[in-house]
């Protein structure tokens, strides 16, 4: 690959966004991954040794109250700003101010969800974070935070959005059609 490709992802907890990094990783080269959440997981791990959703749900919004709704993003383009070719994700958008800003540096926005039980088991799964092992209700109340609300909406401004109801096969199947 010989030129730069940026792509922001969206979607609700479980969707599959880092399934979808991971493929990409897999199966092309020169492709670099950048959490919205790692400034956050860098912070928290200061401080705790178990990262939480909840904290980074509570966290995220006092950084962008003081430094801005695009204050994650500019972290992360920052740490992007010398890589010249390849694909470039930012993984996690959970606001439409970083949307907006993904477009404005020529990204493209796509959007990952799935069914919500499928997303909770696959959460209770993964156990990625300390609190990921909850109930369906309790994930279901998860979605409830200010970081969590604005998903949809920024789904529906998406140039593409990806249904992960299937296999991994299938999924990797779409993804390999957007990025054709």
């Amino acid at each position: 690959m010989n030129k730069k490709i940026i792509i922001g992802l969206t979607g609700e907890m479980g969707s599959g966004k880092d399934t979808f990094c991971n493929l990409v990783k897999e199966n092309y080269e020169n492709v670099f991954v950048f959490r919205f959440s790692d400034p956050l997981t860098e912070i928290l791990k200061m401080f705790f040794d178990d990262v939480k959703r909840e904290d980074q749900q509570w966290l995220g919004p006092l950084l962008k109250q003081k430094f801005g709704a695009d204050v994650l993003l500019k972290a992360l383009i920052r740490k992007a700003k010398n890589i010249k070719q390849g694909i470039i994700i930012f993984n996690g958008i959970r606001a439409e101010g970083e949307a907006k800003s993904v477009k404005e540096i020529q990204g493209k926005i796509i959007y990952i969800t799935a069914e919500s039980k499928k997303r909770w088991e696959r959460v209770c799964k993964r156990k990625e974070k300390a609190d990921d092992d909850v109930s369906y209700e309790n994930f279901l109340k998860m979605h409830e935070a200010e970081t969590e609300i604005p998903i949809p909406k920024i789904g529906e401004q998406a140039e593409v959005k990806i249904e992960n109801n299937g296999t991994k096969q299938d999924f990797y199947n779409k993804i390999k059609k957007v990025l054709a």
